[in-house]
């Protein structure tokens, strides 16, 4: 008769039991702080138009630089979750990163704020998808969609709270530097929080993983068509999301609207209805399925797009809400979904499908400017058409898991 020296691994954990809220709310802080120090220099590229005496494109290149060095960094930051756990890579980052967005905050030079820009998303790049393999280790797959959609509820808190912050300090200061410094301090408490809050994982298990284990991971699920369509699924709503951000404050700033910059900073807080959105769609998805639910959600915004080329600020505003429940709706049943089809290398699968968000992000939000430097607003929601209008074509051949 022999015995395993193995532990025992513990059971998943469920709503309602006492370790699924810790969890929650712990990954629901590292979610605020992601997207409030990713995100910080948005509601700031008037300023930093003006300021530099750049273009709206190029001063959309403090947003870009940051995702795209996130998009770089998310594959080796999962492999190191694998080797090292999931927490300690969270932790760490987030330490990098709220260093570096102090430092950003005192840069002398547009150029070298880019740098630290960048540095900063490669820091975040820990957060995302280990954020994500994190709650695939720990929480059932039958409850996975709601706890998902609080993460991402975490990321549009930070979102708008962050652009709220950033908004009101540096229209109250009259100095984009003290907005930036103010959101990394706020992203600092936010740490402390994490750190006190998020346990030690339960199920994870180290497997060390080399170079040739990782791009074998890698490639096996590239080679799933079904990963594939969910990878382009988040790189396109992620697209849409910056696009609109990054360019309705130009929007409402100008003709006809020429909305004072601390009401157009307040915009930011139509974030909030992701916190309800990502959640319940979350949720929806768990019962109805999900292919419905992403196909929904590309439809309301499209709807919410649309609206947004009335003269009419308020229309205006409905359209963006319309845009962002969509967006809220998508991310996180595409990623939870991510979740599930990977029977292995979760990480390395989260990875994937962020750096494709990622991607998104810079490639949108920079084309987006290109758009709207050519043909003004229109085109830029003549974009965000062309980018939904795919997210329907890539979901429609799939079958909900």
């Amino acid at each position: 008769m022999s015995t395993s020296l193995e532990p025992a691994v513990p059971t998943a954990l469920r709503r309602g039991e006492p370790g699924f809220r810790p969890v929650a709310i712990g990954l629901f802080f590292a979610g605020f702080t992601t997207f409030a120090l990713l995100y910080a220099t948005q509601p700031l590229l008037p300023a930093l138009v003006d300021a530099y005496g750049i273009t709206p494109g190029e001063a959309s290149l403090s947003v870009s630089v940051s995702t795209a060095a996130v998009a770089v960094g998310i594959i080796p930051a999962s492999a190191l979750s694998e080797r090292w756990g999931r927490r300690p890579v969270m932790l760490g980052s987030l330490v990098a990163a709220v260093v570096l967005g102090l430092a950003a905050a005192v840069a002398p030079g547009f150029g070298l704020l880019l740098v630290l820009r960048g540095l900063e998303g490669l820091a975040l790049a820990g957060l995302p998808a280990v954020g994500m393999a994190y709650l695939a280790d720990e929480i059932d797959g039958r409850h996975l969609g709601g706890a998902m959609g609080l993460y991402v509820a975490g990321n549009s808190v930070g979102g708008f709270g962050g652009r709220v912050v950033v908004s009101a300090l540096a229209d109250l200061t009259g100095s984009w530097r003290w907005a930036l410094g103010g959101i990394a301090l706020l992203s600092a408490a936010c740490l402390v929080a994490f750190a006190l809050v998020l346990p030690a994982s339960r199920r994870f298990r180290p497997a060390p993983v080399g170079v040739g284990a990782l791009l074998r991971e890698v490639g096996a699920h590239l080679r799933d068509p079904v990963m594939r369509r969910l990878l382009a699924v988040g790189l396109l709503v992620m697209g849409v999301f910056v696009c609109a951000y990054n360019y309705v404050t130009f929007l409402l700033l100008g003709p006809p609207f020429r909305l004072p910059p601390l009401v157009v900073g307040f915009v930011f807080v139509l974030y909030a209805v992701g916190t309800a959105t990502s959640t319940r769609a979350g949720r929806l998805a768990d019962r109805v399925g999900a292919r419905p639910v992403l196909i929904g959600a590309a439809g309301l915004a499209a709807v919410g797009a649309v609206a947004m080329l009335t003269p009419f600020v308020g229309v205006v505003v409905g359209g963006l809400v319309l845009l962002t429940v969509g967006f809220f709706a998508a991310h996180p049943v595409a990623s939870a979904w991510v979740g599930r089809r990977a029977e292995h290398g979760r990480a390395v699968a989260s990875g994937l499908y962020l750096g494709a968000f990622y991607v998104g992000s810079s490639v949108g939000g920079t084309l987006g400017g290109v758009a709207y430097g050519l043909a003004g607003w229109p085109a830029t929601v003549g974009f965000i058409g062309v980018l939904l209008a795919l997210t329907v074509v890539v979901v429609w051949p799939l079958r909900s898991p």
